[in-house]
């Protein structure tokens, strides 16, 4: 139990590094904006290459993780992603700042890609996403703390300032992995399997509706999440008028709904099992999707009116990305790092087209943001439909 305990925390403080330079810089996006003369699209483009990074350098560290070992490629990140955040502080144009910011994401995901593979070299399926659970419950910490840091940082010192205090997270973070980090891939590096042709591998995956279907509800799940911090910045401060200071406090107001599902979801899956949890959130989320863009098309009840089915659907995804990230990776326990990183580029890769849209469709106003929404909850249902097996194969043991 002790032990767990010191792995959540942990790895849950390591997988902050991603959540934390996406949020904490958030309220400072009309402040770029002014700063650089820059186009509302041109802003938006600094987190839509985040997206982007995220999704392109999963892949190559989930290959490099089932090569090597789980710890060099989080190091190779982390330093990666350090040498980024500096770049980012010292940018002086937005196309500058969006090009370290590239590089910041091609950094801090490794440790998205390998802590996953980790759970699944360790755990069983339900046991997995218990841990994904409680490694939520840490991470979940960063989109409470992230804007709130940010909007004082941004306020006392500058929106430069972010950027120095990500660079102090990337070199704590290389110290942790490199004086505390155990290797837990059990199998020798060099394994016969390890070295097989990437691409038989992929269309092994391809091929696994469990994990094809997951991926894909999972990631459209987490969208609802990167569509909201796309928009929210210029819905709350722009369009409803809140202070940047006080835009953490609502956006942190979401993110405790989603840190109180995922410990709810503990208990659940206990009572009710993995796919009847997701099964009954999923549903719970498009109906919450569809009543958000109503609200949004007719102005109903203001901010309030807003943020109360906004709540719902954020709060889902604390049931639904743990569960279908730990049922994804249950039939590949030999390339538990490719998969890893097939999920994490699925997921970020609509991250990206989301964030896109919402800067195309003038997020200034609820509706764009309410209308991906809406539409990433109903794609999530009807993925667990149309996709997932009926009984899926979820193995009941650890490897």
């Amino acid at each position: 139990m002790q032990q767990r305990l010191r792995f959540t925390l942990t790895f849950g403080a390591l997988m902050a590094v991603g959540p934390f330079a996406i949020n904490m810089y958030l309220p400072s996006l009309p402040t770029l904006q002014r700063t650089f003369n820059a186009s509302p699209a041109q802003v938006q483009l600094t987190l839509a290459v985040y997206f982007i990074g995220l999704a392109i350098g999963q892949m190559p560290y989930g290959t490099l993780a089932d090569r090597w070992g789980r710890r060099p490629p989080m190091l190779l990140g982390m330093i990666i992603f350090t040498v980024a955040s500096i770049g980012c502080a010292l940018a002086d144009s937005i196309l500058a700042l969006a090009g370290w910011r590239f590089l910041q994401a091609l950094g801090g995901c490794s440790v998205m890609v390998v802590v996953r593979a980790i759970v699944r070299d360790l755990f069983s399926p339900t046991e997995g996403a218990k841990v994904f659970s409680t490694l939520l419950l840490v991470t979940g910490i960063a989109p409470i703390a992230g804007p709130l840091v940010g909007g004082w940082v941004l306020v006392s010192l500058g929106w430069q300032a972010i950027f120095w205090s990500l660079t102090l997270y990337g070199v704590a973070s290389v110290l942790t992995i490199w004086l505390a980090f155990p290797e837990t891939r059990k199998s020798a590096p060099h394994t016969r399997k390890a070295h097989a042709p990437l691409l038989s591998q992929l269309i092994i995956l391809m091929r696994d509706r469990v994990f094809v279907g997951n991926a894909l509800a999972g990631g459209l799940s987490q969208t609802t999440m990167f569509a909201y911090i796309a928009g929210s910045p210029y819905v709350f401060i722009e369009y409803f008028g809140v202070a940047p200071e006080s835009y953490g406090w609502l956006f942190g107001i979401n993110a405790f709904g989603l840190i109180a599902s995922t410990q709810i979801n503990r208990a659940l899956l206990s009572r009710l099992g993995l796919e009847r949890v997701l099964m009954i959130t999923s549903t719970v989320a498009a109906v919450a999707g569809m009543a958000l863009l109503v609200v949004a098309l007719f102005g109903i009840g203001g901010l309030t009116g807003v943020m109360l089915p906004l709540f719902v659907c954020v709060s889902t995804i604390g049931f639904v990305f743990p569960n279908t990230s730990a049922a994804a990776l249950v039939n590949h326990p030999e390339r538990a790092g490719l998969a890893s990183g097939v999920l994490g580029t699925m997921q970020f890769a609509l991250a990206a087209v989301a964030s896109v849209l919402v800067g195309m469709m003038q997020a200034q106003s609820p509706v764009p943001l309410a209308t991906i929404i809406c539409a990433v909850t109903l794609s999530a249902l009807l993925v667990r439909h149309l996709i997932l097996p009926r009984e899926p194969s979820l193995k009941k043991r650890r490897n």
